[in-house]
């Protein structure tokens, strides 16, 4: 295992919420490959500044964990450094658990600051429609500021200026993106370096439902009447920031939004709140219970007729038809004036109130882009 002690106690000790769900489970949590790269490029940097490679190299995830990582490769040529780990994926499905993630970095003139690019078995964003502008890395916002974070903490207590180039490479990358929705969506040449906690909650379908059964029964014995089920950590903390909600009032939804439905319908509560990414929510407005990657897709031609009934005129009916993911379908409907999200959470509200059949639970839906903004209320 590459991850301290101290780290994988800290990801599941946290009281209520995710925490405490996946406490329930007794599934080992793993390591993104955000977290990877970031402690790759820490390590390289390290070396390149003060020619010895830390091993172990312990970072700061973005909830304040410090988890340590083995290094399975170093080495130093002239003007860069290279350092690589083992993605350690716990007890989650993971399709990158056991790949190599290297990070090669290299100084660059001052003002330069920390300029990205993809290596072998990384994947280049072709299409609009993704956090990351046609042409860049795929090397998703967050696993970016960890790694920027990081190059300057490693440049002050080293000396350096702190303006590096970071190549990140994934070995085999290439093949093993081909197991995933990246080509669709435009993504070619391999992986995406993702990860907004750094951590990999994993679940096996049976315990994570399990989980929120429990969670739904620890928030009813606590006399909450007001439950969110919430599809990650940022869904979660938007849910906190409009509705005040306490810990043990918040469900980690995931993908099983029928099974937070189904339960409630049987251990009712007075409110519901259901809070994810449009276009996760899209796929429940659309009729999907389960929202997994694998198992649902967002149905852009169905968002097409939902924003026809928004305003939509023919021509951007059919671009959102044929756009590259349901975020680009949400910003052309944007910039037109159309309330593409707020159509989303309606109908995902009207969903849910079916499975909920005679229930008498109050229901309302947010719906949030990646960085946690609303844009959508129903």
């Amino acid at each position: 295992m590459s991850e301290s002690a101290s780290g994988a106690t800290e990801a599941t000790e946290a009281k209520g919420g995710r925490g405490a769900q996946l406490k329930h489970t007794g599934l080992r949590p793993g390591w993104t490959t955000g977290a990877c790269a970031t402690a790759a490029t820490t390590a390289a940097y390290t070396a390149l500044l003060s020619g010895d490679f830390p091993d172990p190299v312990t970072i700061t995830l973005p909830k304040g964990q410090t988890p340590s990582f083995a290094l399975a490769v170093e080495s130093r040529d002239g003007g860069s450094a290279t350092a690589g780990v083992v993605k350690d994926a716990g007890d989650d499905p993971d399709v990158t658990h056991g790949a190599l993630v290297r990070a090669t970095v290299r100084a660059l003139p001052a003002g330069s600051g920390v300029v990205f690019r993809a290596g072998p078995g990384v994947g280049t964003v072709t299409r609009p429609g993704l956090p990351l502008d046609v042409g860049e890395p795929a090397i998703n916002p967050v696993p970016r500021q960890m790694i920027r974070d990081h190059v300057a903490r490693v440049a002050a207590a080293c000396g350096g200026s702190g303006d590096v180039e970071v190549t990140v490479s994934i070995d085999h990358g290439e093949e093993i993106a081909r197991s995933t929705w990246n080509p669709r969506l435009g993504i070619l040449g391999g992986l995406s370096v993702l990860g907004t906690t750094g951590i990999v909650v994993p679940y096996s379908c049976s315990a994570w439902i399990d989980s929120i059964r429990r969670g739904v029964d620890v928030a009813r014995a606590a006399g909450r009447t007001h439950v969110a089920g919430c599809t990650g950590s940022t869904s979660e903390k938007t849910v906190v920031r409009v509705h005040g909600l306490p810990e043990n009032a918040l469900l980690d939804m995931g993908d099983f939004a029928g099974a937070v439905l189904k339960y409630i319908r049987r251990h009712p509560v007075d409110r519901l709140t259901l809070c994810g990414g449009f276009a996760k929510l899209s796929k429940l407005a659309a009729g999907h219970l389960d929202l997994h990657s694998g198992r649902s897709q967002v149905d852009k031609g169905f968002l097409a007729e939902l924003a026809v009934r928004g305003g939509a005129g023919p021509d951007l009916a059919d671009a959102v038809a044929t756009a590259n993911t349901g975020l680009a379908a949400l910003q052309l409907c944007a910039a037109a004036g159309v309330p593409l999200g707020d159509l989303v959470a309606a109908e995902a509200r009207d969903q849910a109130r079916l499975v909920l059949r005679e229930a008498p639970v109050l229901v309302d839906v947010i719906c949030i882009d990646r960085a946690g903004n609303v844009v959508g209320r129903g």
